[in-house]
């Protein structure tokens, strides 16, 4: 293990009343005050050591006031030099969750006391001067953070009427921050990433995406999507910028617009008012999908009842029971299985929402063809092949790790089934949409931590996790890899 772990990082304060205001941190972390500038600051310098720059500072943004906190994501010198530091996400979201208003940015270190200027949204978004002569040298691999209470903005310029008001101010951010800076202290060290392999997008997901992509270049901006074309609050933002909008249902559609249906599929009666409403209609339901509502519709055209095992309020299970309403009974959980009653048992079958957790998707089945031995099966699973692939692995890396982090969006099914997979480990496990939702109190003691992705989240949020924990210290990353994915579908006719 590197110097730098061996003690306590190192709280860096330029001014006496820093030092005062963060004096309470004093028990996590060593705190030794550099005096005003760079080059006191470089002598006061503690080599190869894990540290952390708080004080106060002037921003050069608007819509930053005073008292507001701002995290360096990059330090600049005067003489060009540039230090970037990955774990700043972290501590801005730990200081967010301590109620304070805070913003990442790049900070420049200067050697003079700049007074008054003018705004520049281009340039660095805080100015000081000591933290870039304090930063890690290149030869240095040590953690590194910088966090600056704004006294003086573009509209509050320094030695103005109300500056000592504003100086207390920003003190007092300082003080509340000390549980947020001895969060980021805590979760320094080494660690082991394992990722689970598949994860990130599936065949369906990619194929939902792209029809949208292809539809705005086919027909151009706007082209409308009813509901989340996929559940990632990440994809359906990036596709807003291209020109996407989306509604909630056809109704809301100008007439003979284009109008994309999301990946979860739909009943039936949405097509028909799209029909009325003479819209463009191009179907991005997943192929597995378009599966079960076929299924569906056989069994209830055969007179049967149909168990939907699945949750009444997804979007998927929605629509399916949309396509024979009165013949299909949805099956949320065992209690459940244990208690329907169809109307003849002799003719009953069952279908699944494909995002289940596979395990407890097989209990609820289980019970149904306890209770009815005429029961009629899907012909092949209905829990598609990237649902199971990813709950296997992330099955097998939880096995091997301290803690489980699943990149995701809340209202994405088969990306909550892999923290409840994990957590049936024994290994606790968090659903984040992005690595601003990592609490850094989770990663203080986690020295193997396991990381996968939802079948609808983007493969790069999971980079750039892997590379803010590399800013809490050296990590090694290792892929878990049960299967290789080799499927892909045909795009709808309209955009192929």
């Amino acid at each position: 293990m590197s110097r730098g772990f061996r003690q306590k990082p190192v709280l860096y304060t330029p001014l006496r009343i820093e030092h005062a205001a963060l004096k309470t941190a004093a028990e996590s972390m060593r705190l030794v005050r550099t005096g005003m500038g760079p080059k006191r600051a470089a002598r006061a310098r503690v080599d190869e050591s894990s540290a952390l720059v708080a004080g106060l500072g002037g921003a050069r943004h608007t819509g930053i006031q005073p008292g507001d906190l701002v995290v360096a994501d990059e330090v600049r010198s005067e003489d060009g030099r540039r230090v970037e530091i990955p774990s700043a996400p972290l501590l801005a979201a730990a200081l967010r969750r301590r109620g304070l208003t805070t913003h990442i940015g790049t900070f420049q270190t200067g050697s003079a006391l700049v007074v008054s200027r003018q705004p520049d949204p281009t340039g660095p978004m805080v100015v000081d001067m000591e933290t870039a002569a304090l930063a890690p040298r290149p030869n240095e691999n040590t953690p590194f953070a910088a966090v600056r209470a704004i006294v003086d903005t573009p509209d509050h310029p320094l030695h103005t009427l109300g500056t000592a008001h504003r100086g207390v101010t920003a003190l007092r951010s300082l003080r509340q921050a000390v549980p947020a800076l001895e969060q980021w202290a805590a979760a320094l060290g080494p660690r082991e990433v394992h990722l689970a392999a598949p994860r990130s997008f599936c065949a369906g997901v990619s194929r939902a995406i792209d029809t949208v992509d292809r539809a705005l270049d086919r027909f151009g901006a706007p082209v409308y999507v009813r509901r989340q074309i996929v559940h990632n609050a990440h994809v359906v933002r990036e596709l807003e910028s291209k020109g996407a909008i989306f509604v909630e249902e056809a109704d809301e559609v100008p007439e003979g617009a284009v109008l994309v249906l999301a990946a979860h599929g739909v009943a039936p009666s949405v097509h028909h008012q799209a029909e009325t409403r003479e819209l463009r209609t191009i179907d991005a339901t997943c192929p597995l999908v378009s599966k079960v509502h076929a299924e569906v519709r056989r069994y209830a055209g055969r007179g049967e009842t149909v168990f939907l095992i699945g949750h009444a309020d997804h979007e998927e299970v929605q629509g399916t029971l949309g396509e024979a309403p009165s013949s299909v009974i949805v099956v949320e959980d065992v209690e459940a299985a244990r208690r329907v009653h169809p109307a003849d048992p002799d003719k009953v079958s069952y279908t699944m929402q494909t995002t289940l957790a596979v395990d407890e998707a097989e209990d609820i089945a289980a019970v149904l063809r306890e209770r009815f031995p005429k029961l009629t099966a899907p012909r092949t699973d209905d829990i598609c092949y990237a649902t199971t692939n990813r709950q296997q692995a992330i099955r097998a890396v939880a096995a091997a790790t301290d803690l489980v982090l699943v990149v995701g969006s809340p209202n994405s099914s088969n990306s909550v089934r892999l923290v409840e997979v994990a957590e049936r480990e024994g290994t606790p496990a968090h659903l984040v949409d992005d690595v601003g939702e990592v609490d850094l109190r989770w990663l203080a003691g986690a020295g193997r931590i396991g990381i996968t992705a939802g079948a609808s989240a983007p493969p790069h949020l999971v980079e750039q996790l892997v590379h803010c924990l590399g800013g809490l210290g050296p990590v090694e990353t290792t892929e878990t890899r049960l299967v290789d994915e080799d499927v892909l579908f045909t795009l709808p006719r309209e955009v192929s």
